[in-house]
């Protein structure tokens, strides 16, 4: 008999790549998590990883197993959800993460919703980047995870992820006054291809979104300046450091004294945002409420808009 907890723990070494990676995810010692693996190998007869240089991969027998792990601990959270309507679950605690922007823009409206509507439910909300939130969601350290589509994310049919679409938002060209496009009413991304850039670090989702516009407009940017605070980099731009790309929210409400903001020519860069779950959580009776109010925050924001 293959123990759920082992599954658990071979689907964070796939995920992690490194024993010591998972351990840390899982809060166990990376010792605890090789005895368990080798617990797994001993239930199923097979060897189901292999450890070198660069990390721990999965044989072909273990990416069989993980294929099952994936339908196997959804269901679990499935019965977790059908258990707990069952005991009508009306009462308790979600932790969410989102990024900084989307808690401004459909976190906090959800929380505000939700201590009228379902007063049982507290919501515990954490900063965390597009790229961090999934991760942790799938390491269980949270609930729900508020990110963005990025080269690299989990795609939308990931066994291990349902994801709920919120909105989608476009990126304005944001430049120095004194730049010599200020006056016109939109910028062609390809007009800035010499000048010095300024952006997220890479890993940002919001730095691939830059990146890629900028490749569909036939250049690499040259990026001299990075910060993941959108205030930084719009406060860099007035002082003619660089040109940006930056989420329209994150624009709402900042000093934009020294800059003008601009759409951008064509198509405009687009970030996707979406709320997941892991597989099968979707219809618990704590989870369920939180993706409707975040649905309902994000619509609401759109027709203000």
């Amino acid at each position: 008999m293959i123990e759920a907890r082992r599954l658990h723990i071979l689907r964070a070494v796939a995920d992690h790549r490194t024993v010591t990676a998972a351990a840390a995810a899982l809060y166990l010692t990376p010792s605890a998590v090789s005895q368990q693996l080798t617990a797994l190998e001993q239930e199923t007869g097979h060897r189901l990883v292999e450890r070198g240089a660069k990390g721990v991969r999965l044989t072909p027998a273990g990416e069989i197993l993980l294929g099952h792990t994936n339908l196997v601990l959804a269901q679990l959270e499935r019965a977790e959800a059908e258990l707990a309507a069952y005991g009508k679950g009306e009462a308790g605690t979600v932790t969410l993460a989102a990024f900084a922007t989307g808690i401004s823009g459909v976190v906090a409206p959800a929380v505000a919703r939700l201590a009228r509507s379902a007063p049982g439910i507290g919501i515990r909300v954490q900063d965390a980047e597009g790229d961090e939130s999934l991760r942790i969601l799938l390491d269980r350290q949270v609930d729900v995870a508020v990110t963005v589509e990025y080269r690299g994310a989990p795609p939308a049919d990931d066994p291990r992820l349902t994801h709920v679409p919120l909105y989608a938002e476009p990126f304005d060209a944001v430049v120095p006054v004194t730049h010599r496009l200020a006056d016109a009413p939109v910028i062609p991304l390809a007009d800035l291809a010499k000048d010095p850039w300024i952006g997220p670090y890479p890993g940002n989702p919001c730095h691939d979104v830059v990146v890629l516009a900028c490749e569909n407009a036939g250049f690499q940017p040259r990026l001299e300046h990075s910060s993941d605070d959108f205030r930084a980099v719009v406060a860099l731009a007035s002082a003619d450091a660089g040109v940006a790309l930056v989420p329209r929210s994150a624009l709402r409400g900042m000093d934009l004294t020294g800059v003008v903001v601009r759409p951008v020519d064509g198509v405009a860069p687009t970030r996707r945002v979406f709320a997941a779950v892991r597989s099968g959580a979707e219809d618990h009776p704590l989870i369920r409420p939180v993706l409707d109010a975040l649905g309902c925050a994000a619509r609401a924001a759109d027709s203000a808009a």
